[in-house]
C-alpha cells in the first residue's frame, strides 16, 4: 500500500486522488491556526517554496481535535494561512485525525509510523499536558497534537513521523535526504 491509494476532499468537497503526487516527496501535516505551534507555518511555507521545483510538496489538513484550535471554516483557515504566512501549498478540508470519524489516510499513516515519543525543546511540556488528559497516551499511535508530520518518499511510502515538538531543522534535513 501507499498514499496513492487514498483520496481526500478539498475545501469544496471535491475528491482528490493522492496519486497526483506520485514521484513527489510529500510532507503531510495536521494543523491548527490558533495553536502554540502555529509558527511552524513559516517553516512549512519556506520549505515548500524552496523545494517545490524538486517535486516536493506539503499537504495540509486542518484539524480541530486538539484544544479546539482550528475553529474557523475551511475558507477562513485557508485565508489565514495564505495571508499571514504566504502558504502556497495545498490545504485540504478540515478533518479528524483520530477517533471514529478519522480520515482514512491518517489511519494508514499511523499504521505505518507509530508514536515514538516527543523530542525537542517542548517535549517535556507536551508530555505534561498529555499525561493530564490521558496518562496512558504513550501506548497508542494516535496523533497527539497539531502539527504532527509524516514524510512520504517518491514511492508513496511513509518514511518518518515527526511530532510537533521536533526541531524543524531535523524535518528539513530528512526532506533534503529524500530529494
Amino acid at each position: 500500500m501507499s498514499i496513492y491509494e487514498y483520496t481526500v476532499l478539498d475545501k469544496e468537497d471535491n475528491e482528490v486522488s493522492l496519486e497526483k503526487f506520485k514521484d513527489y516527496v510529500v510532507l503531510i501535516v495536521n494543523t491548527a491556526t490558533e495553536c502554540g505551534f502555529t509558527s511552524q507555518y513559516t517553516d512549512l511555507a519556506r520549505l515548500y517554496d524552496e523545494f517545490e521545483d524538486k517535486k516536493f510538496t506539503v499537504i495540509e489538513f486542518p484539524c480541530n481535535q486538539f484544544g479546539g484550535q482550528a475553529p474557523g471554516t475551511d475558507d477562513e483557515i485557508q485565508g489565514f494561512c495564505r495571508l499571514e504566512f504566504g502558504v502556497k501549498y495545498p490545504i485540504y478540508k478540515k478533518i479528524d485525525v483520530n477517533g471514529e470519524n478519522e480520515e482514512p489516510l491518517f489511519a494508514y499513516l499511523k499504521s505505518q509510523k507509530g508514536f515514538e515519543g516527543f523530542t525537542g525543546e517542548k517535549a517535556e511540556l507536551m508530555d505534561g499536558v498529555l499525561k493530564q488528559v490521558d496518562p496512558d497516551y504513550e501506548n497508542n499511535d494516535d496523533i497527539k497534537w497539531n502539527f504532527t508530520k509524516f514524510l512520504i518518499d517518491r514511492n508513496g511510502e511513509v518514511v518518518a513521523r515527526f511530532e510537533p515538538t521536533e526541531d524543524m531543522q531535523v524535518v528539513e534535513d530528512a526532506i533534503k535526504e529524500l530529494l
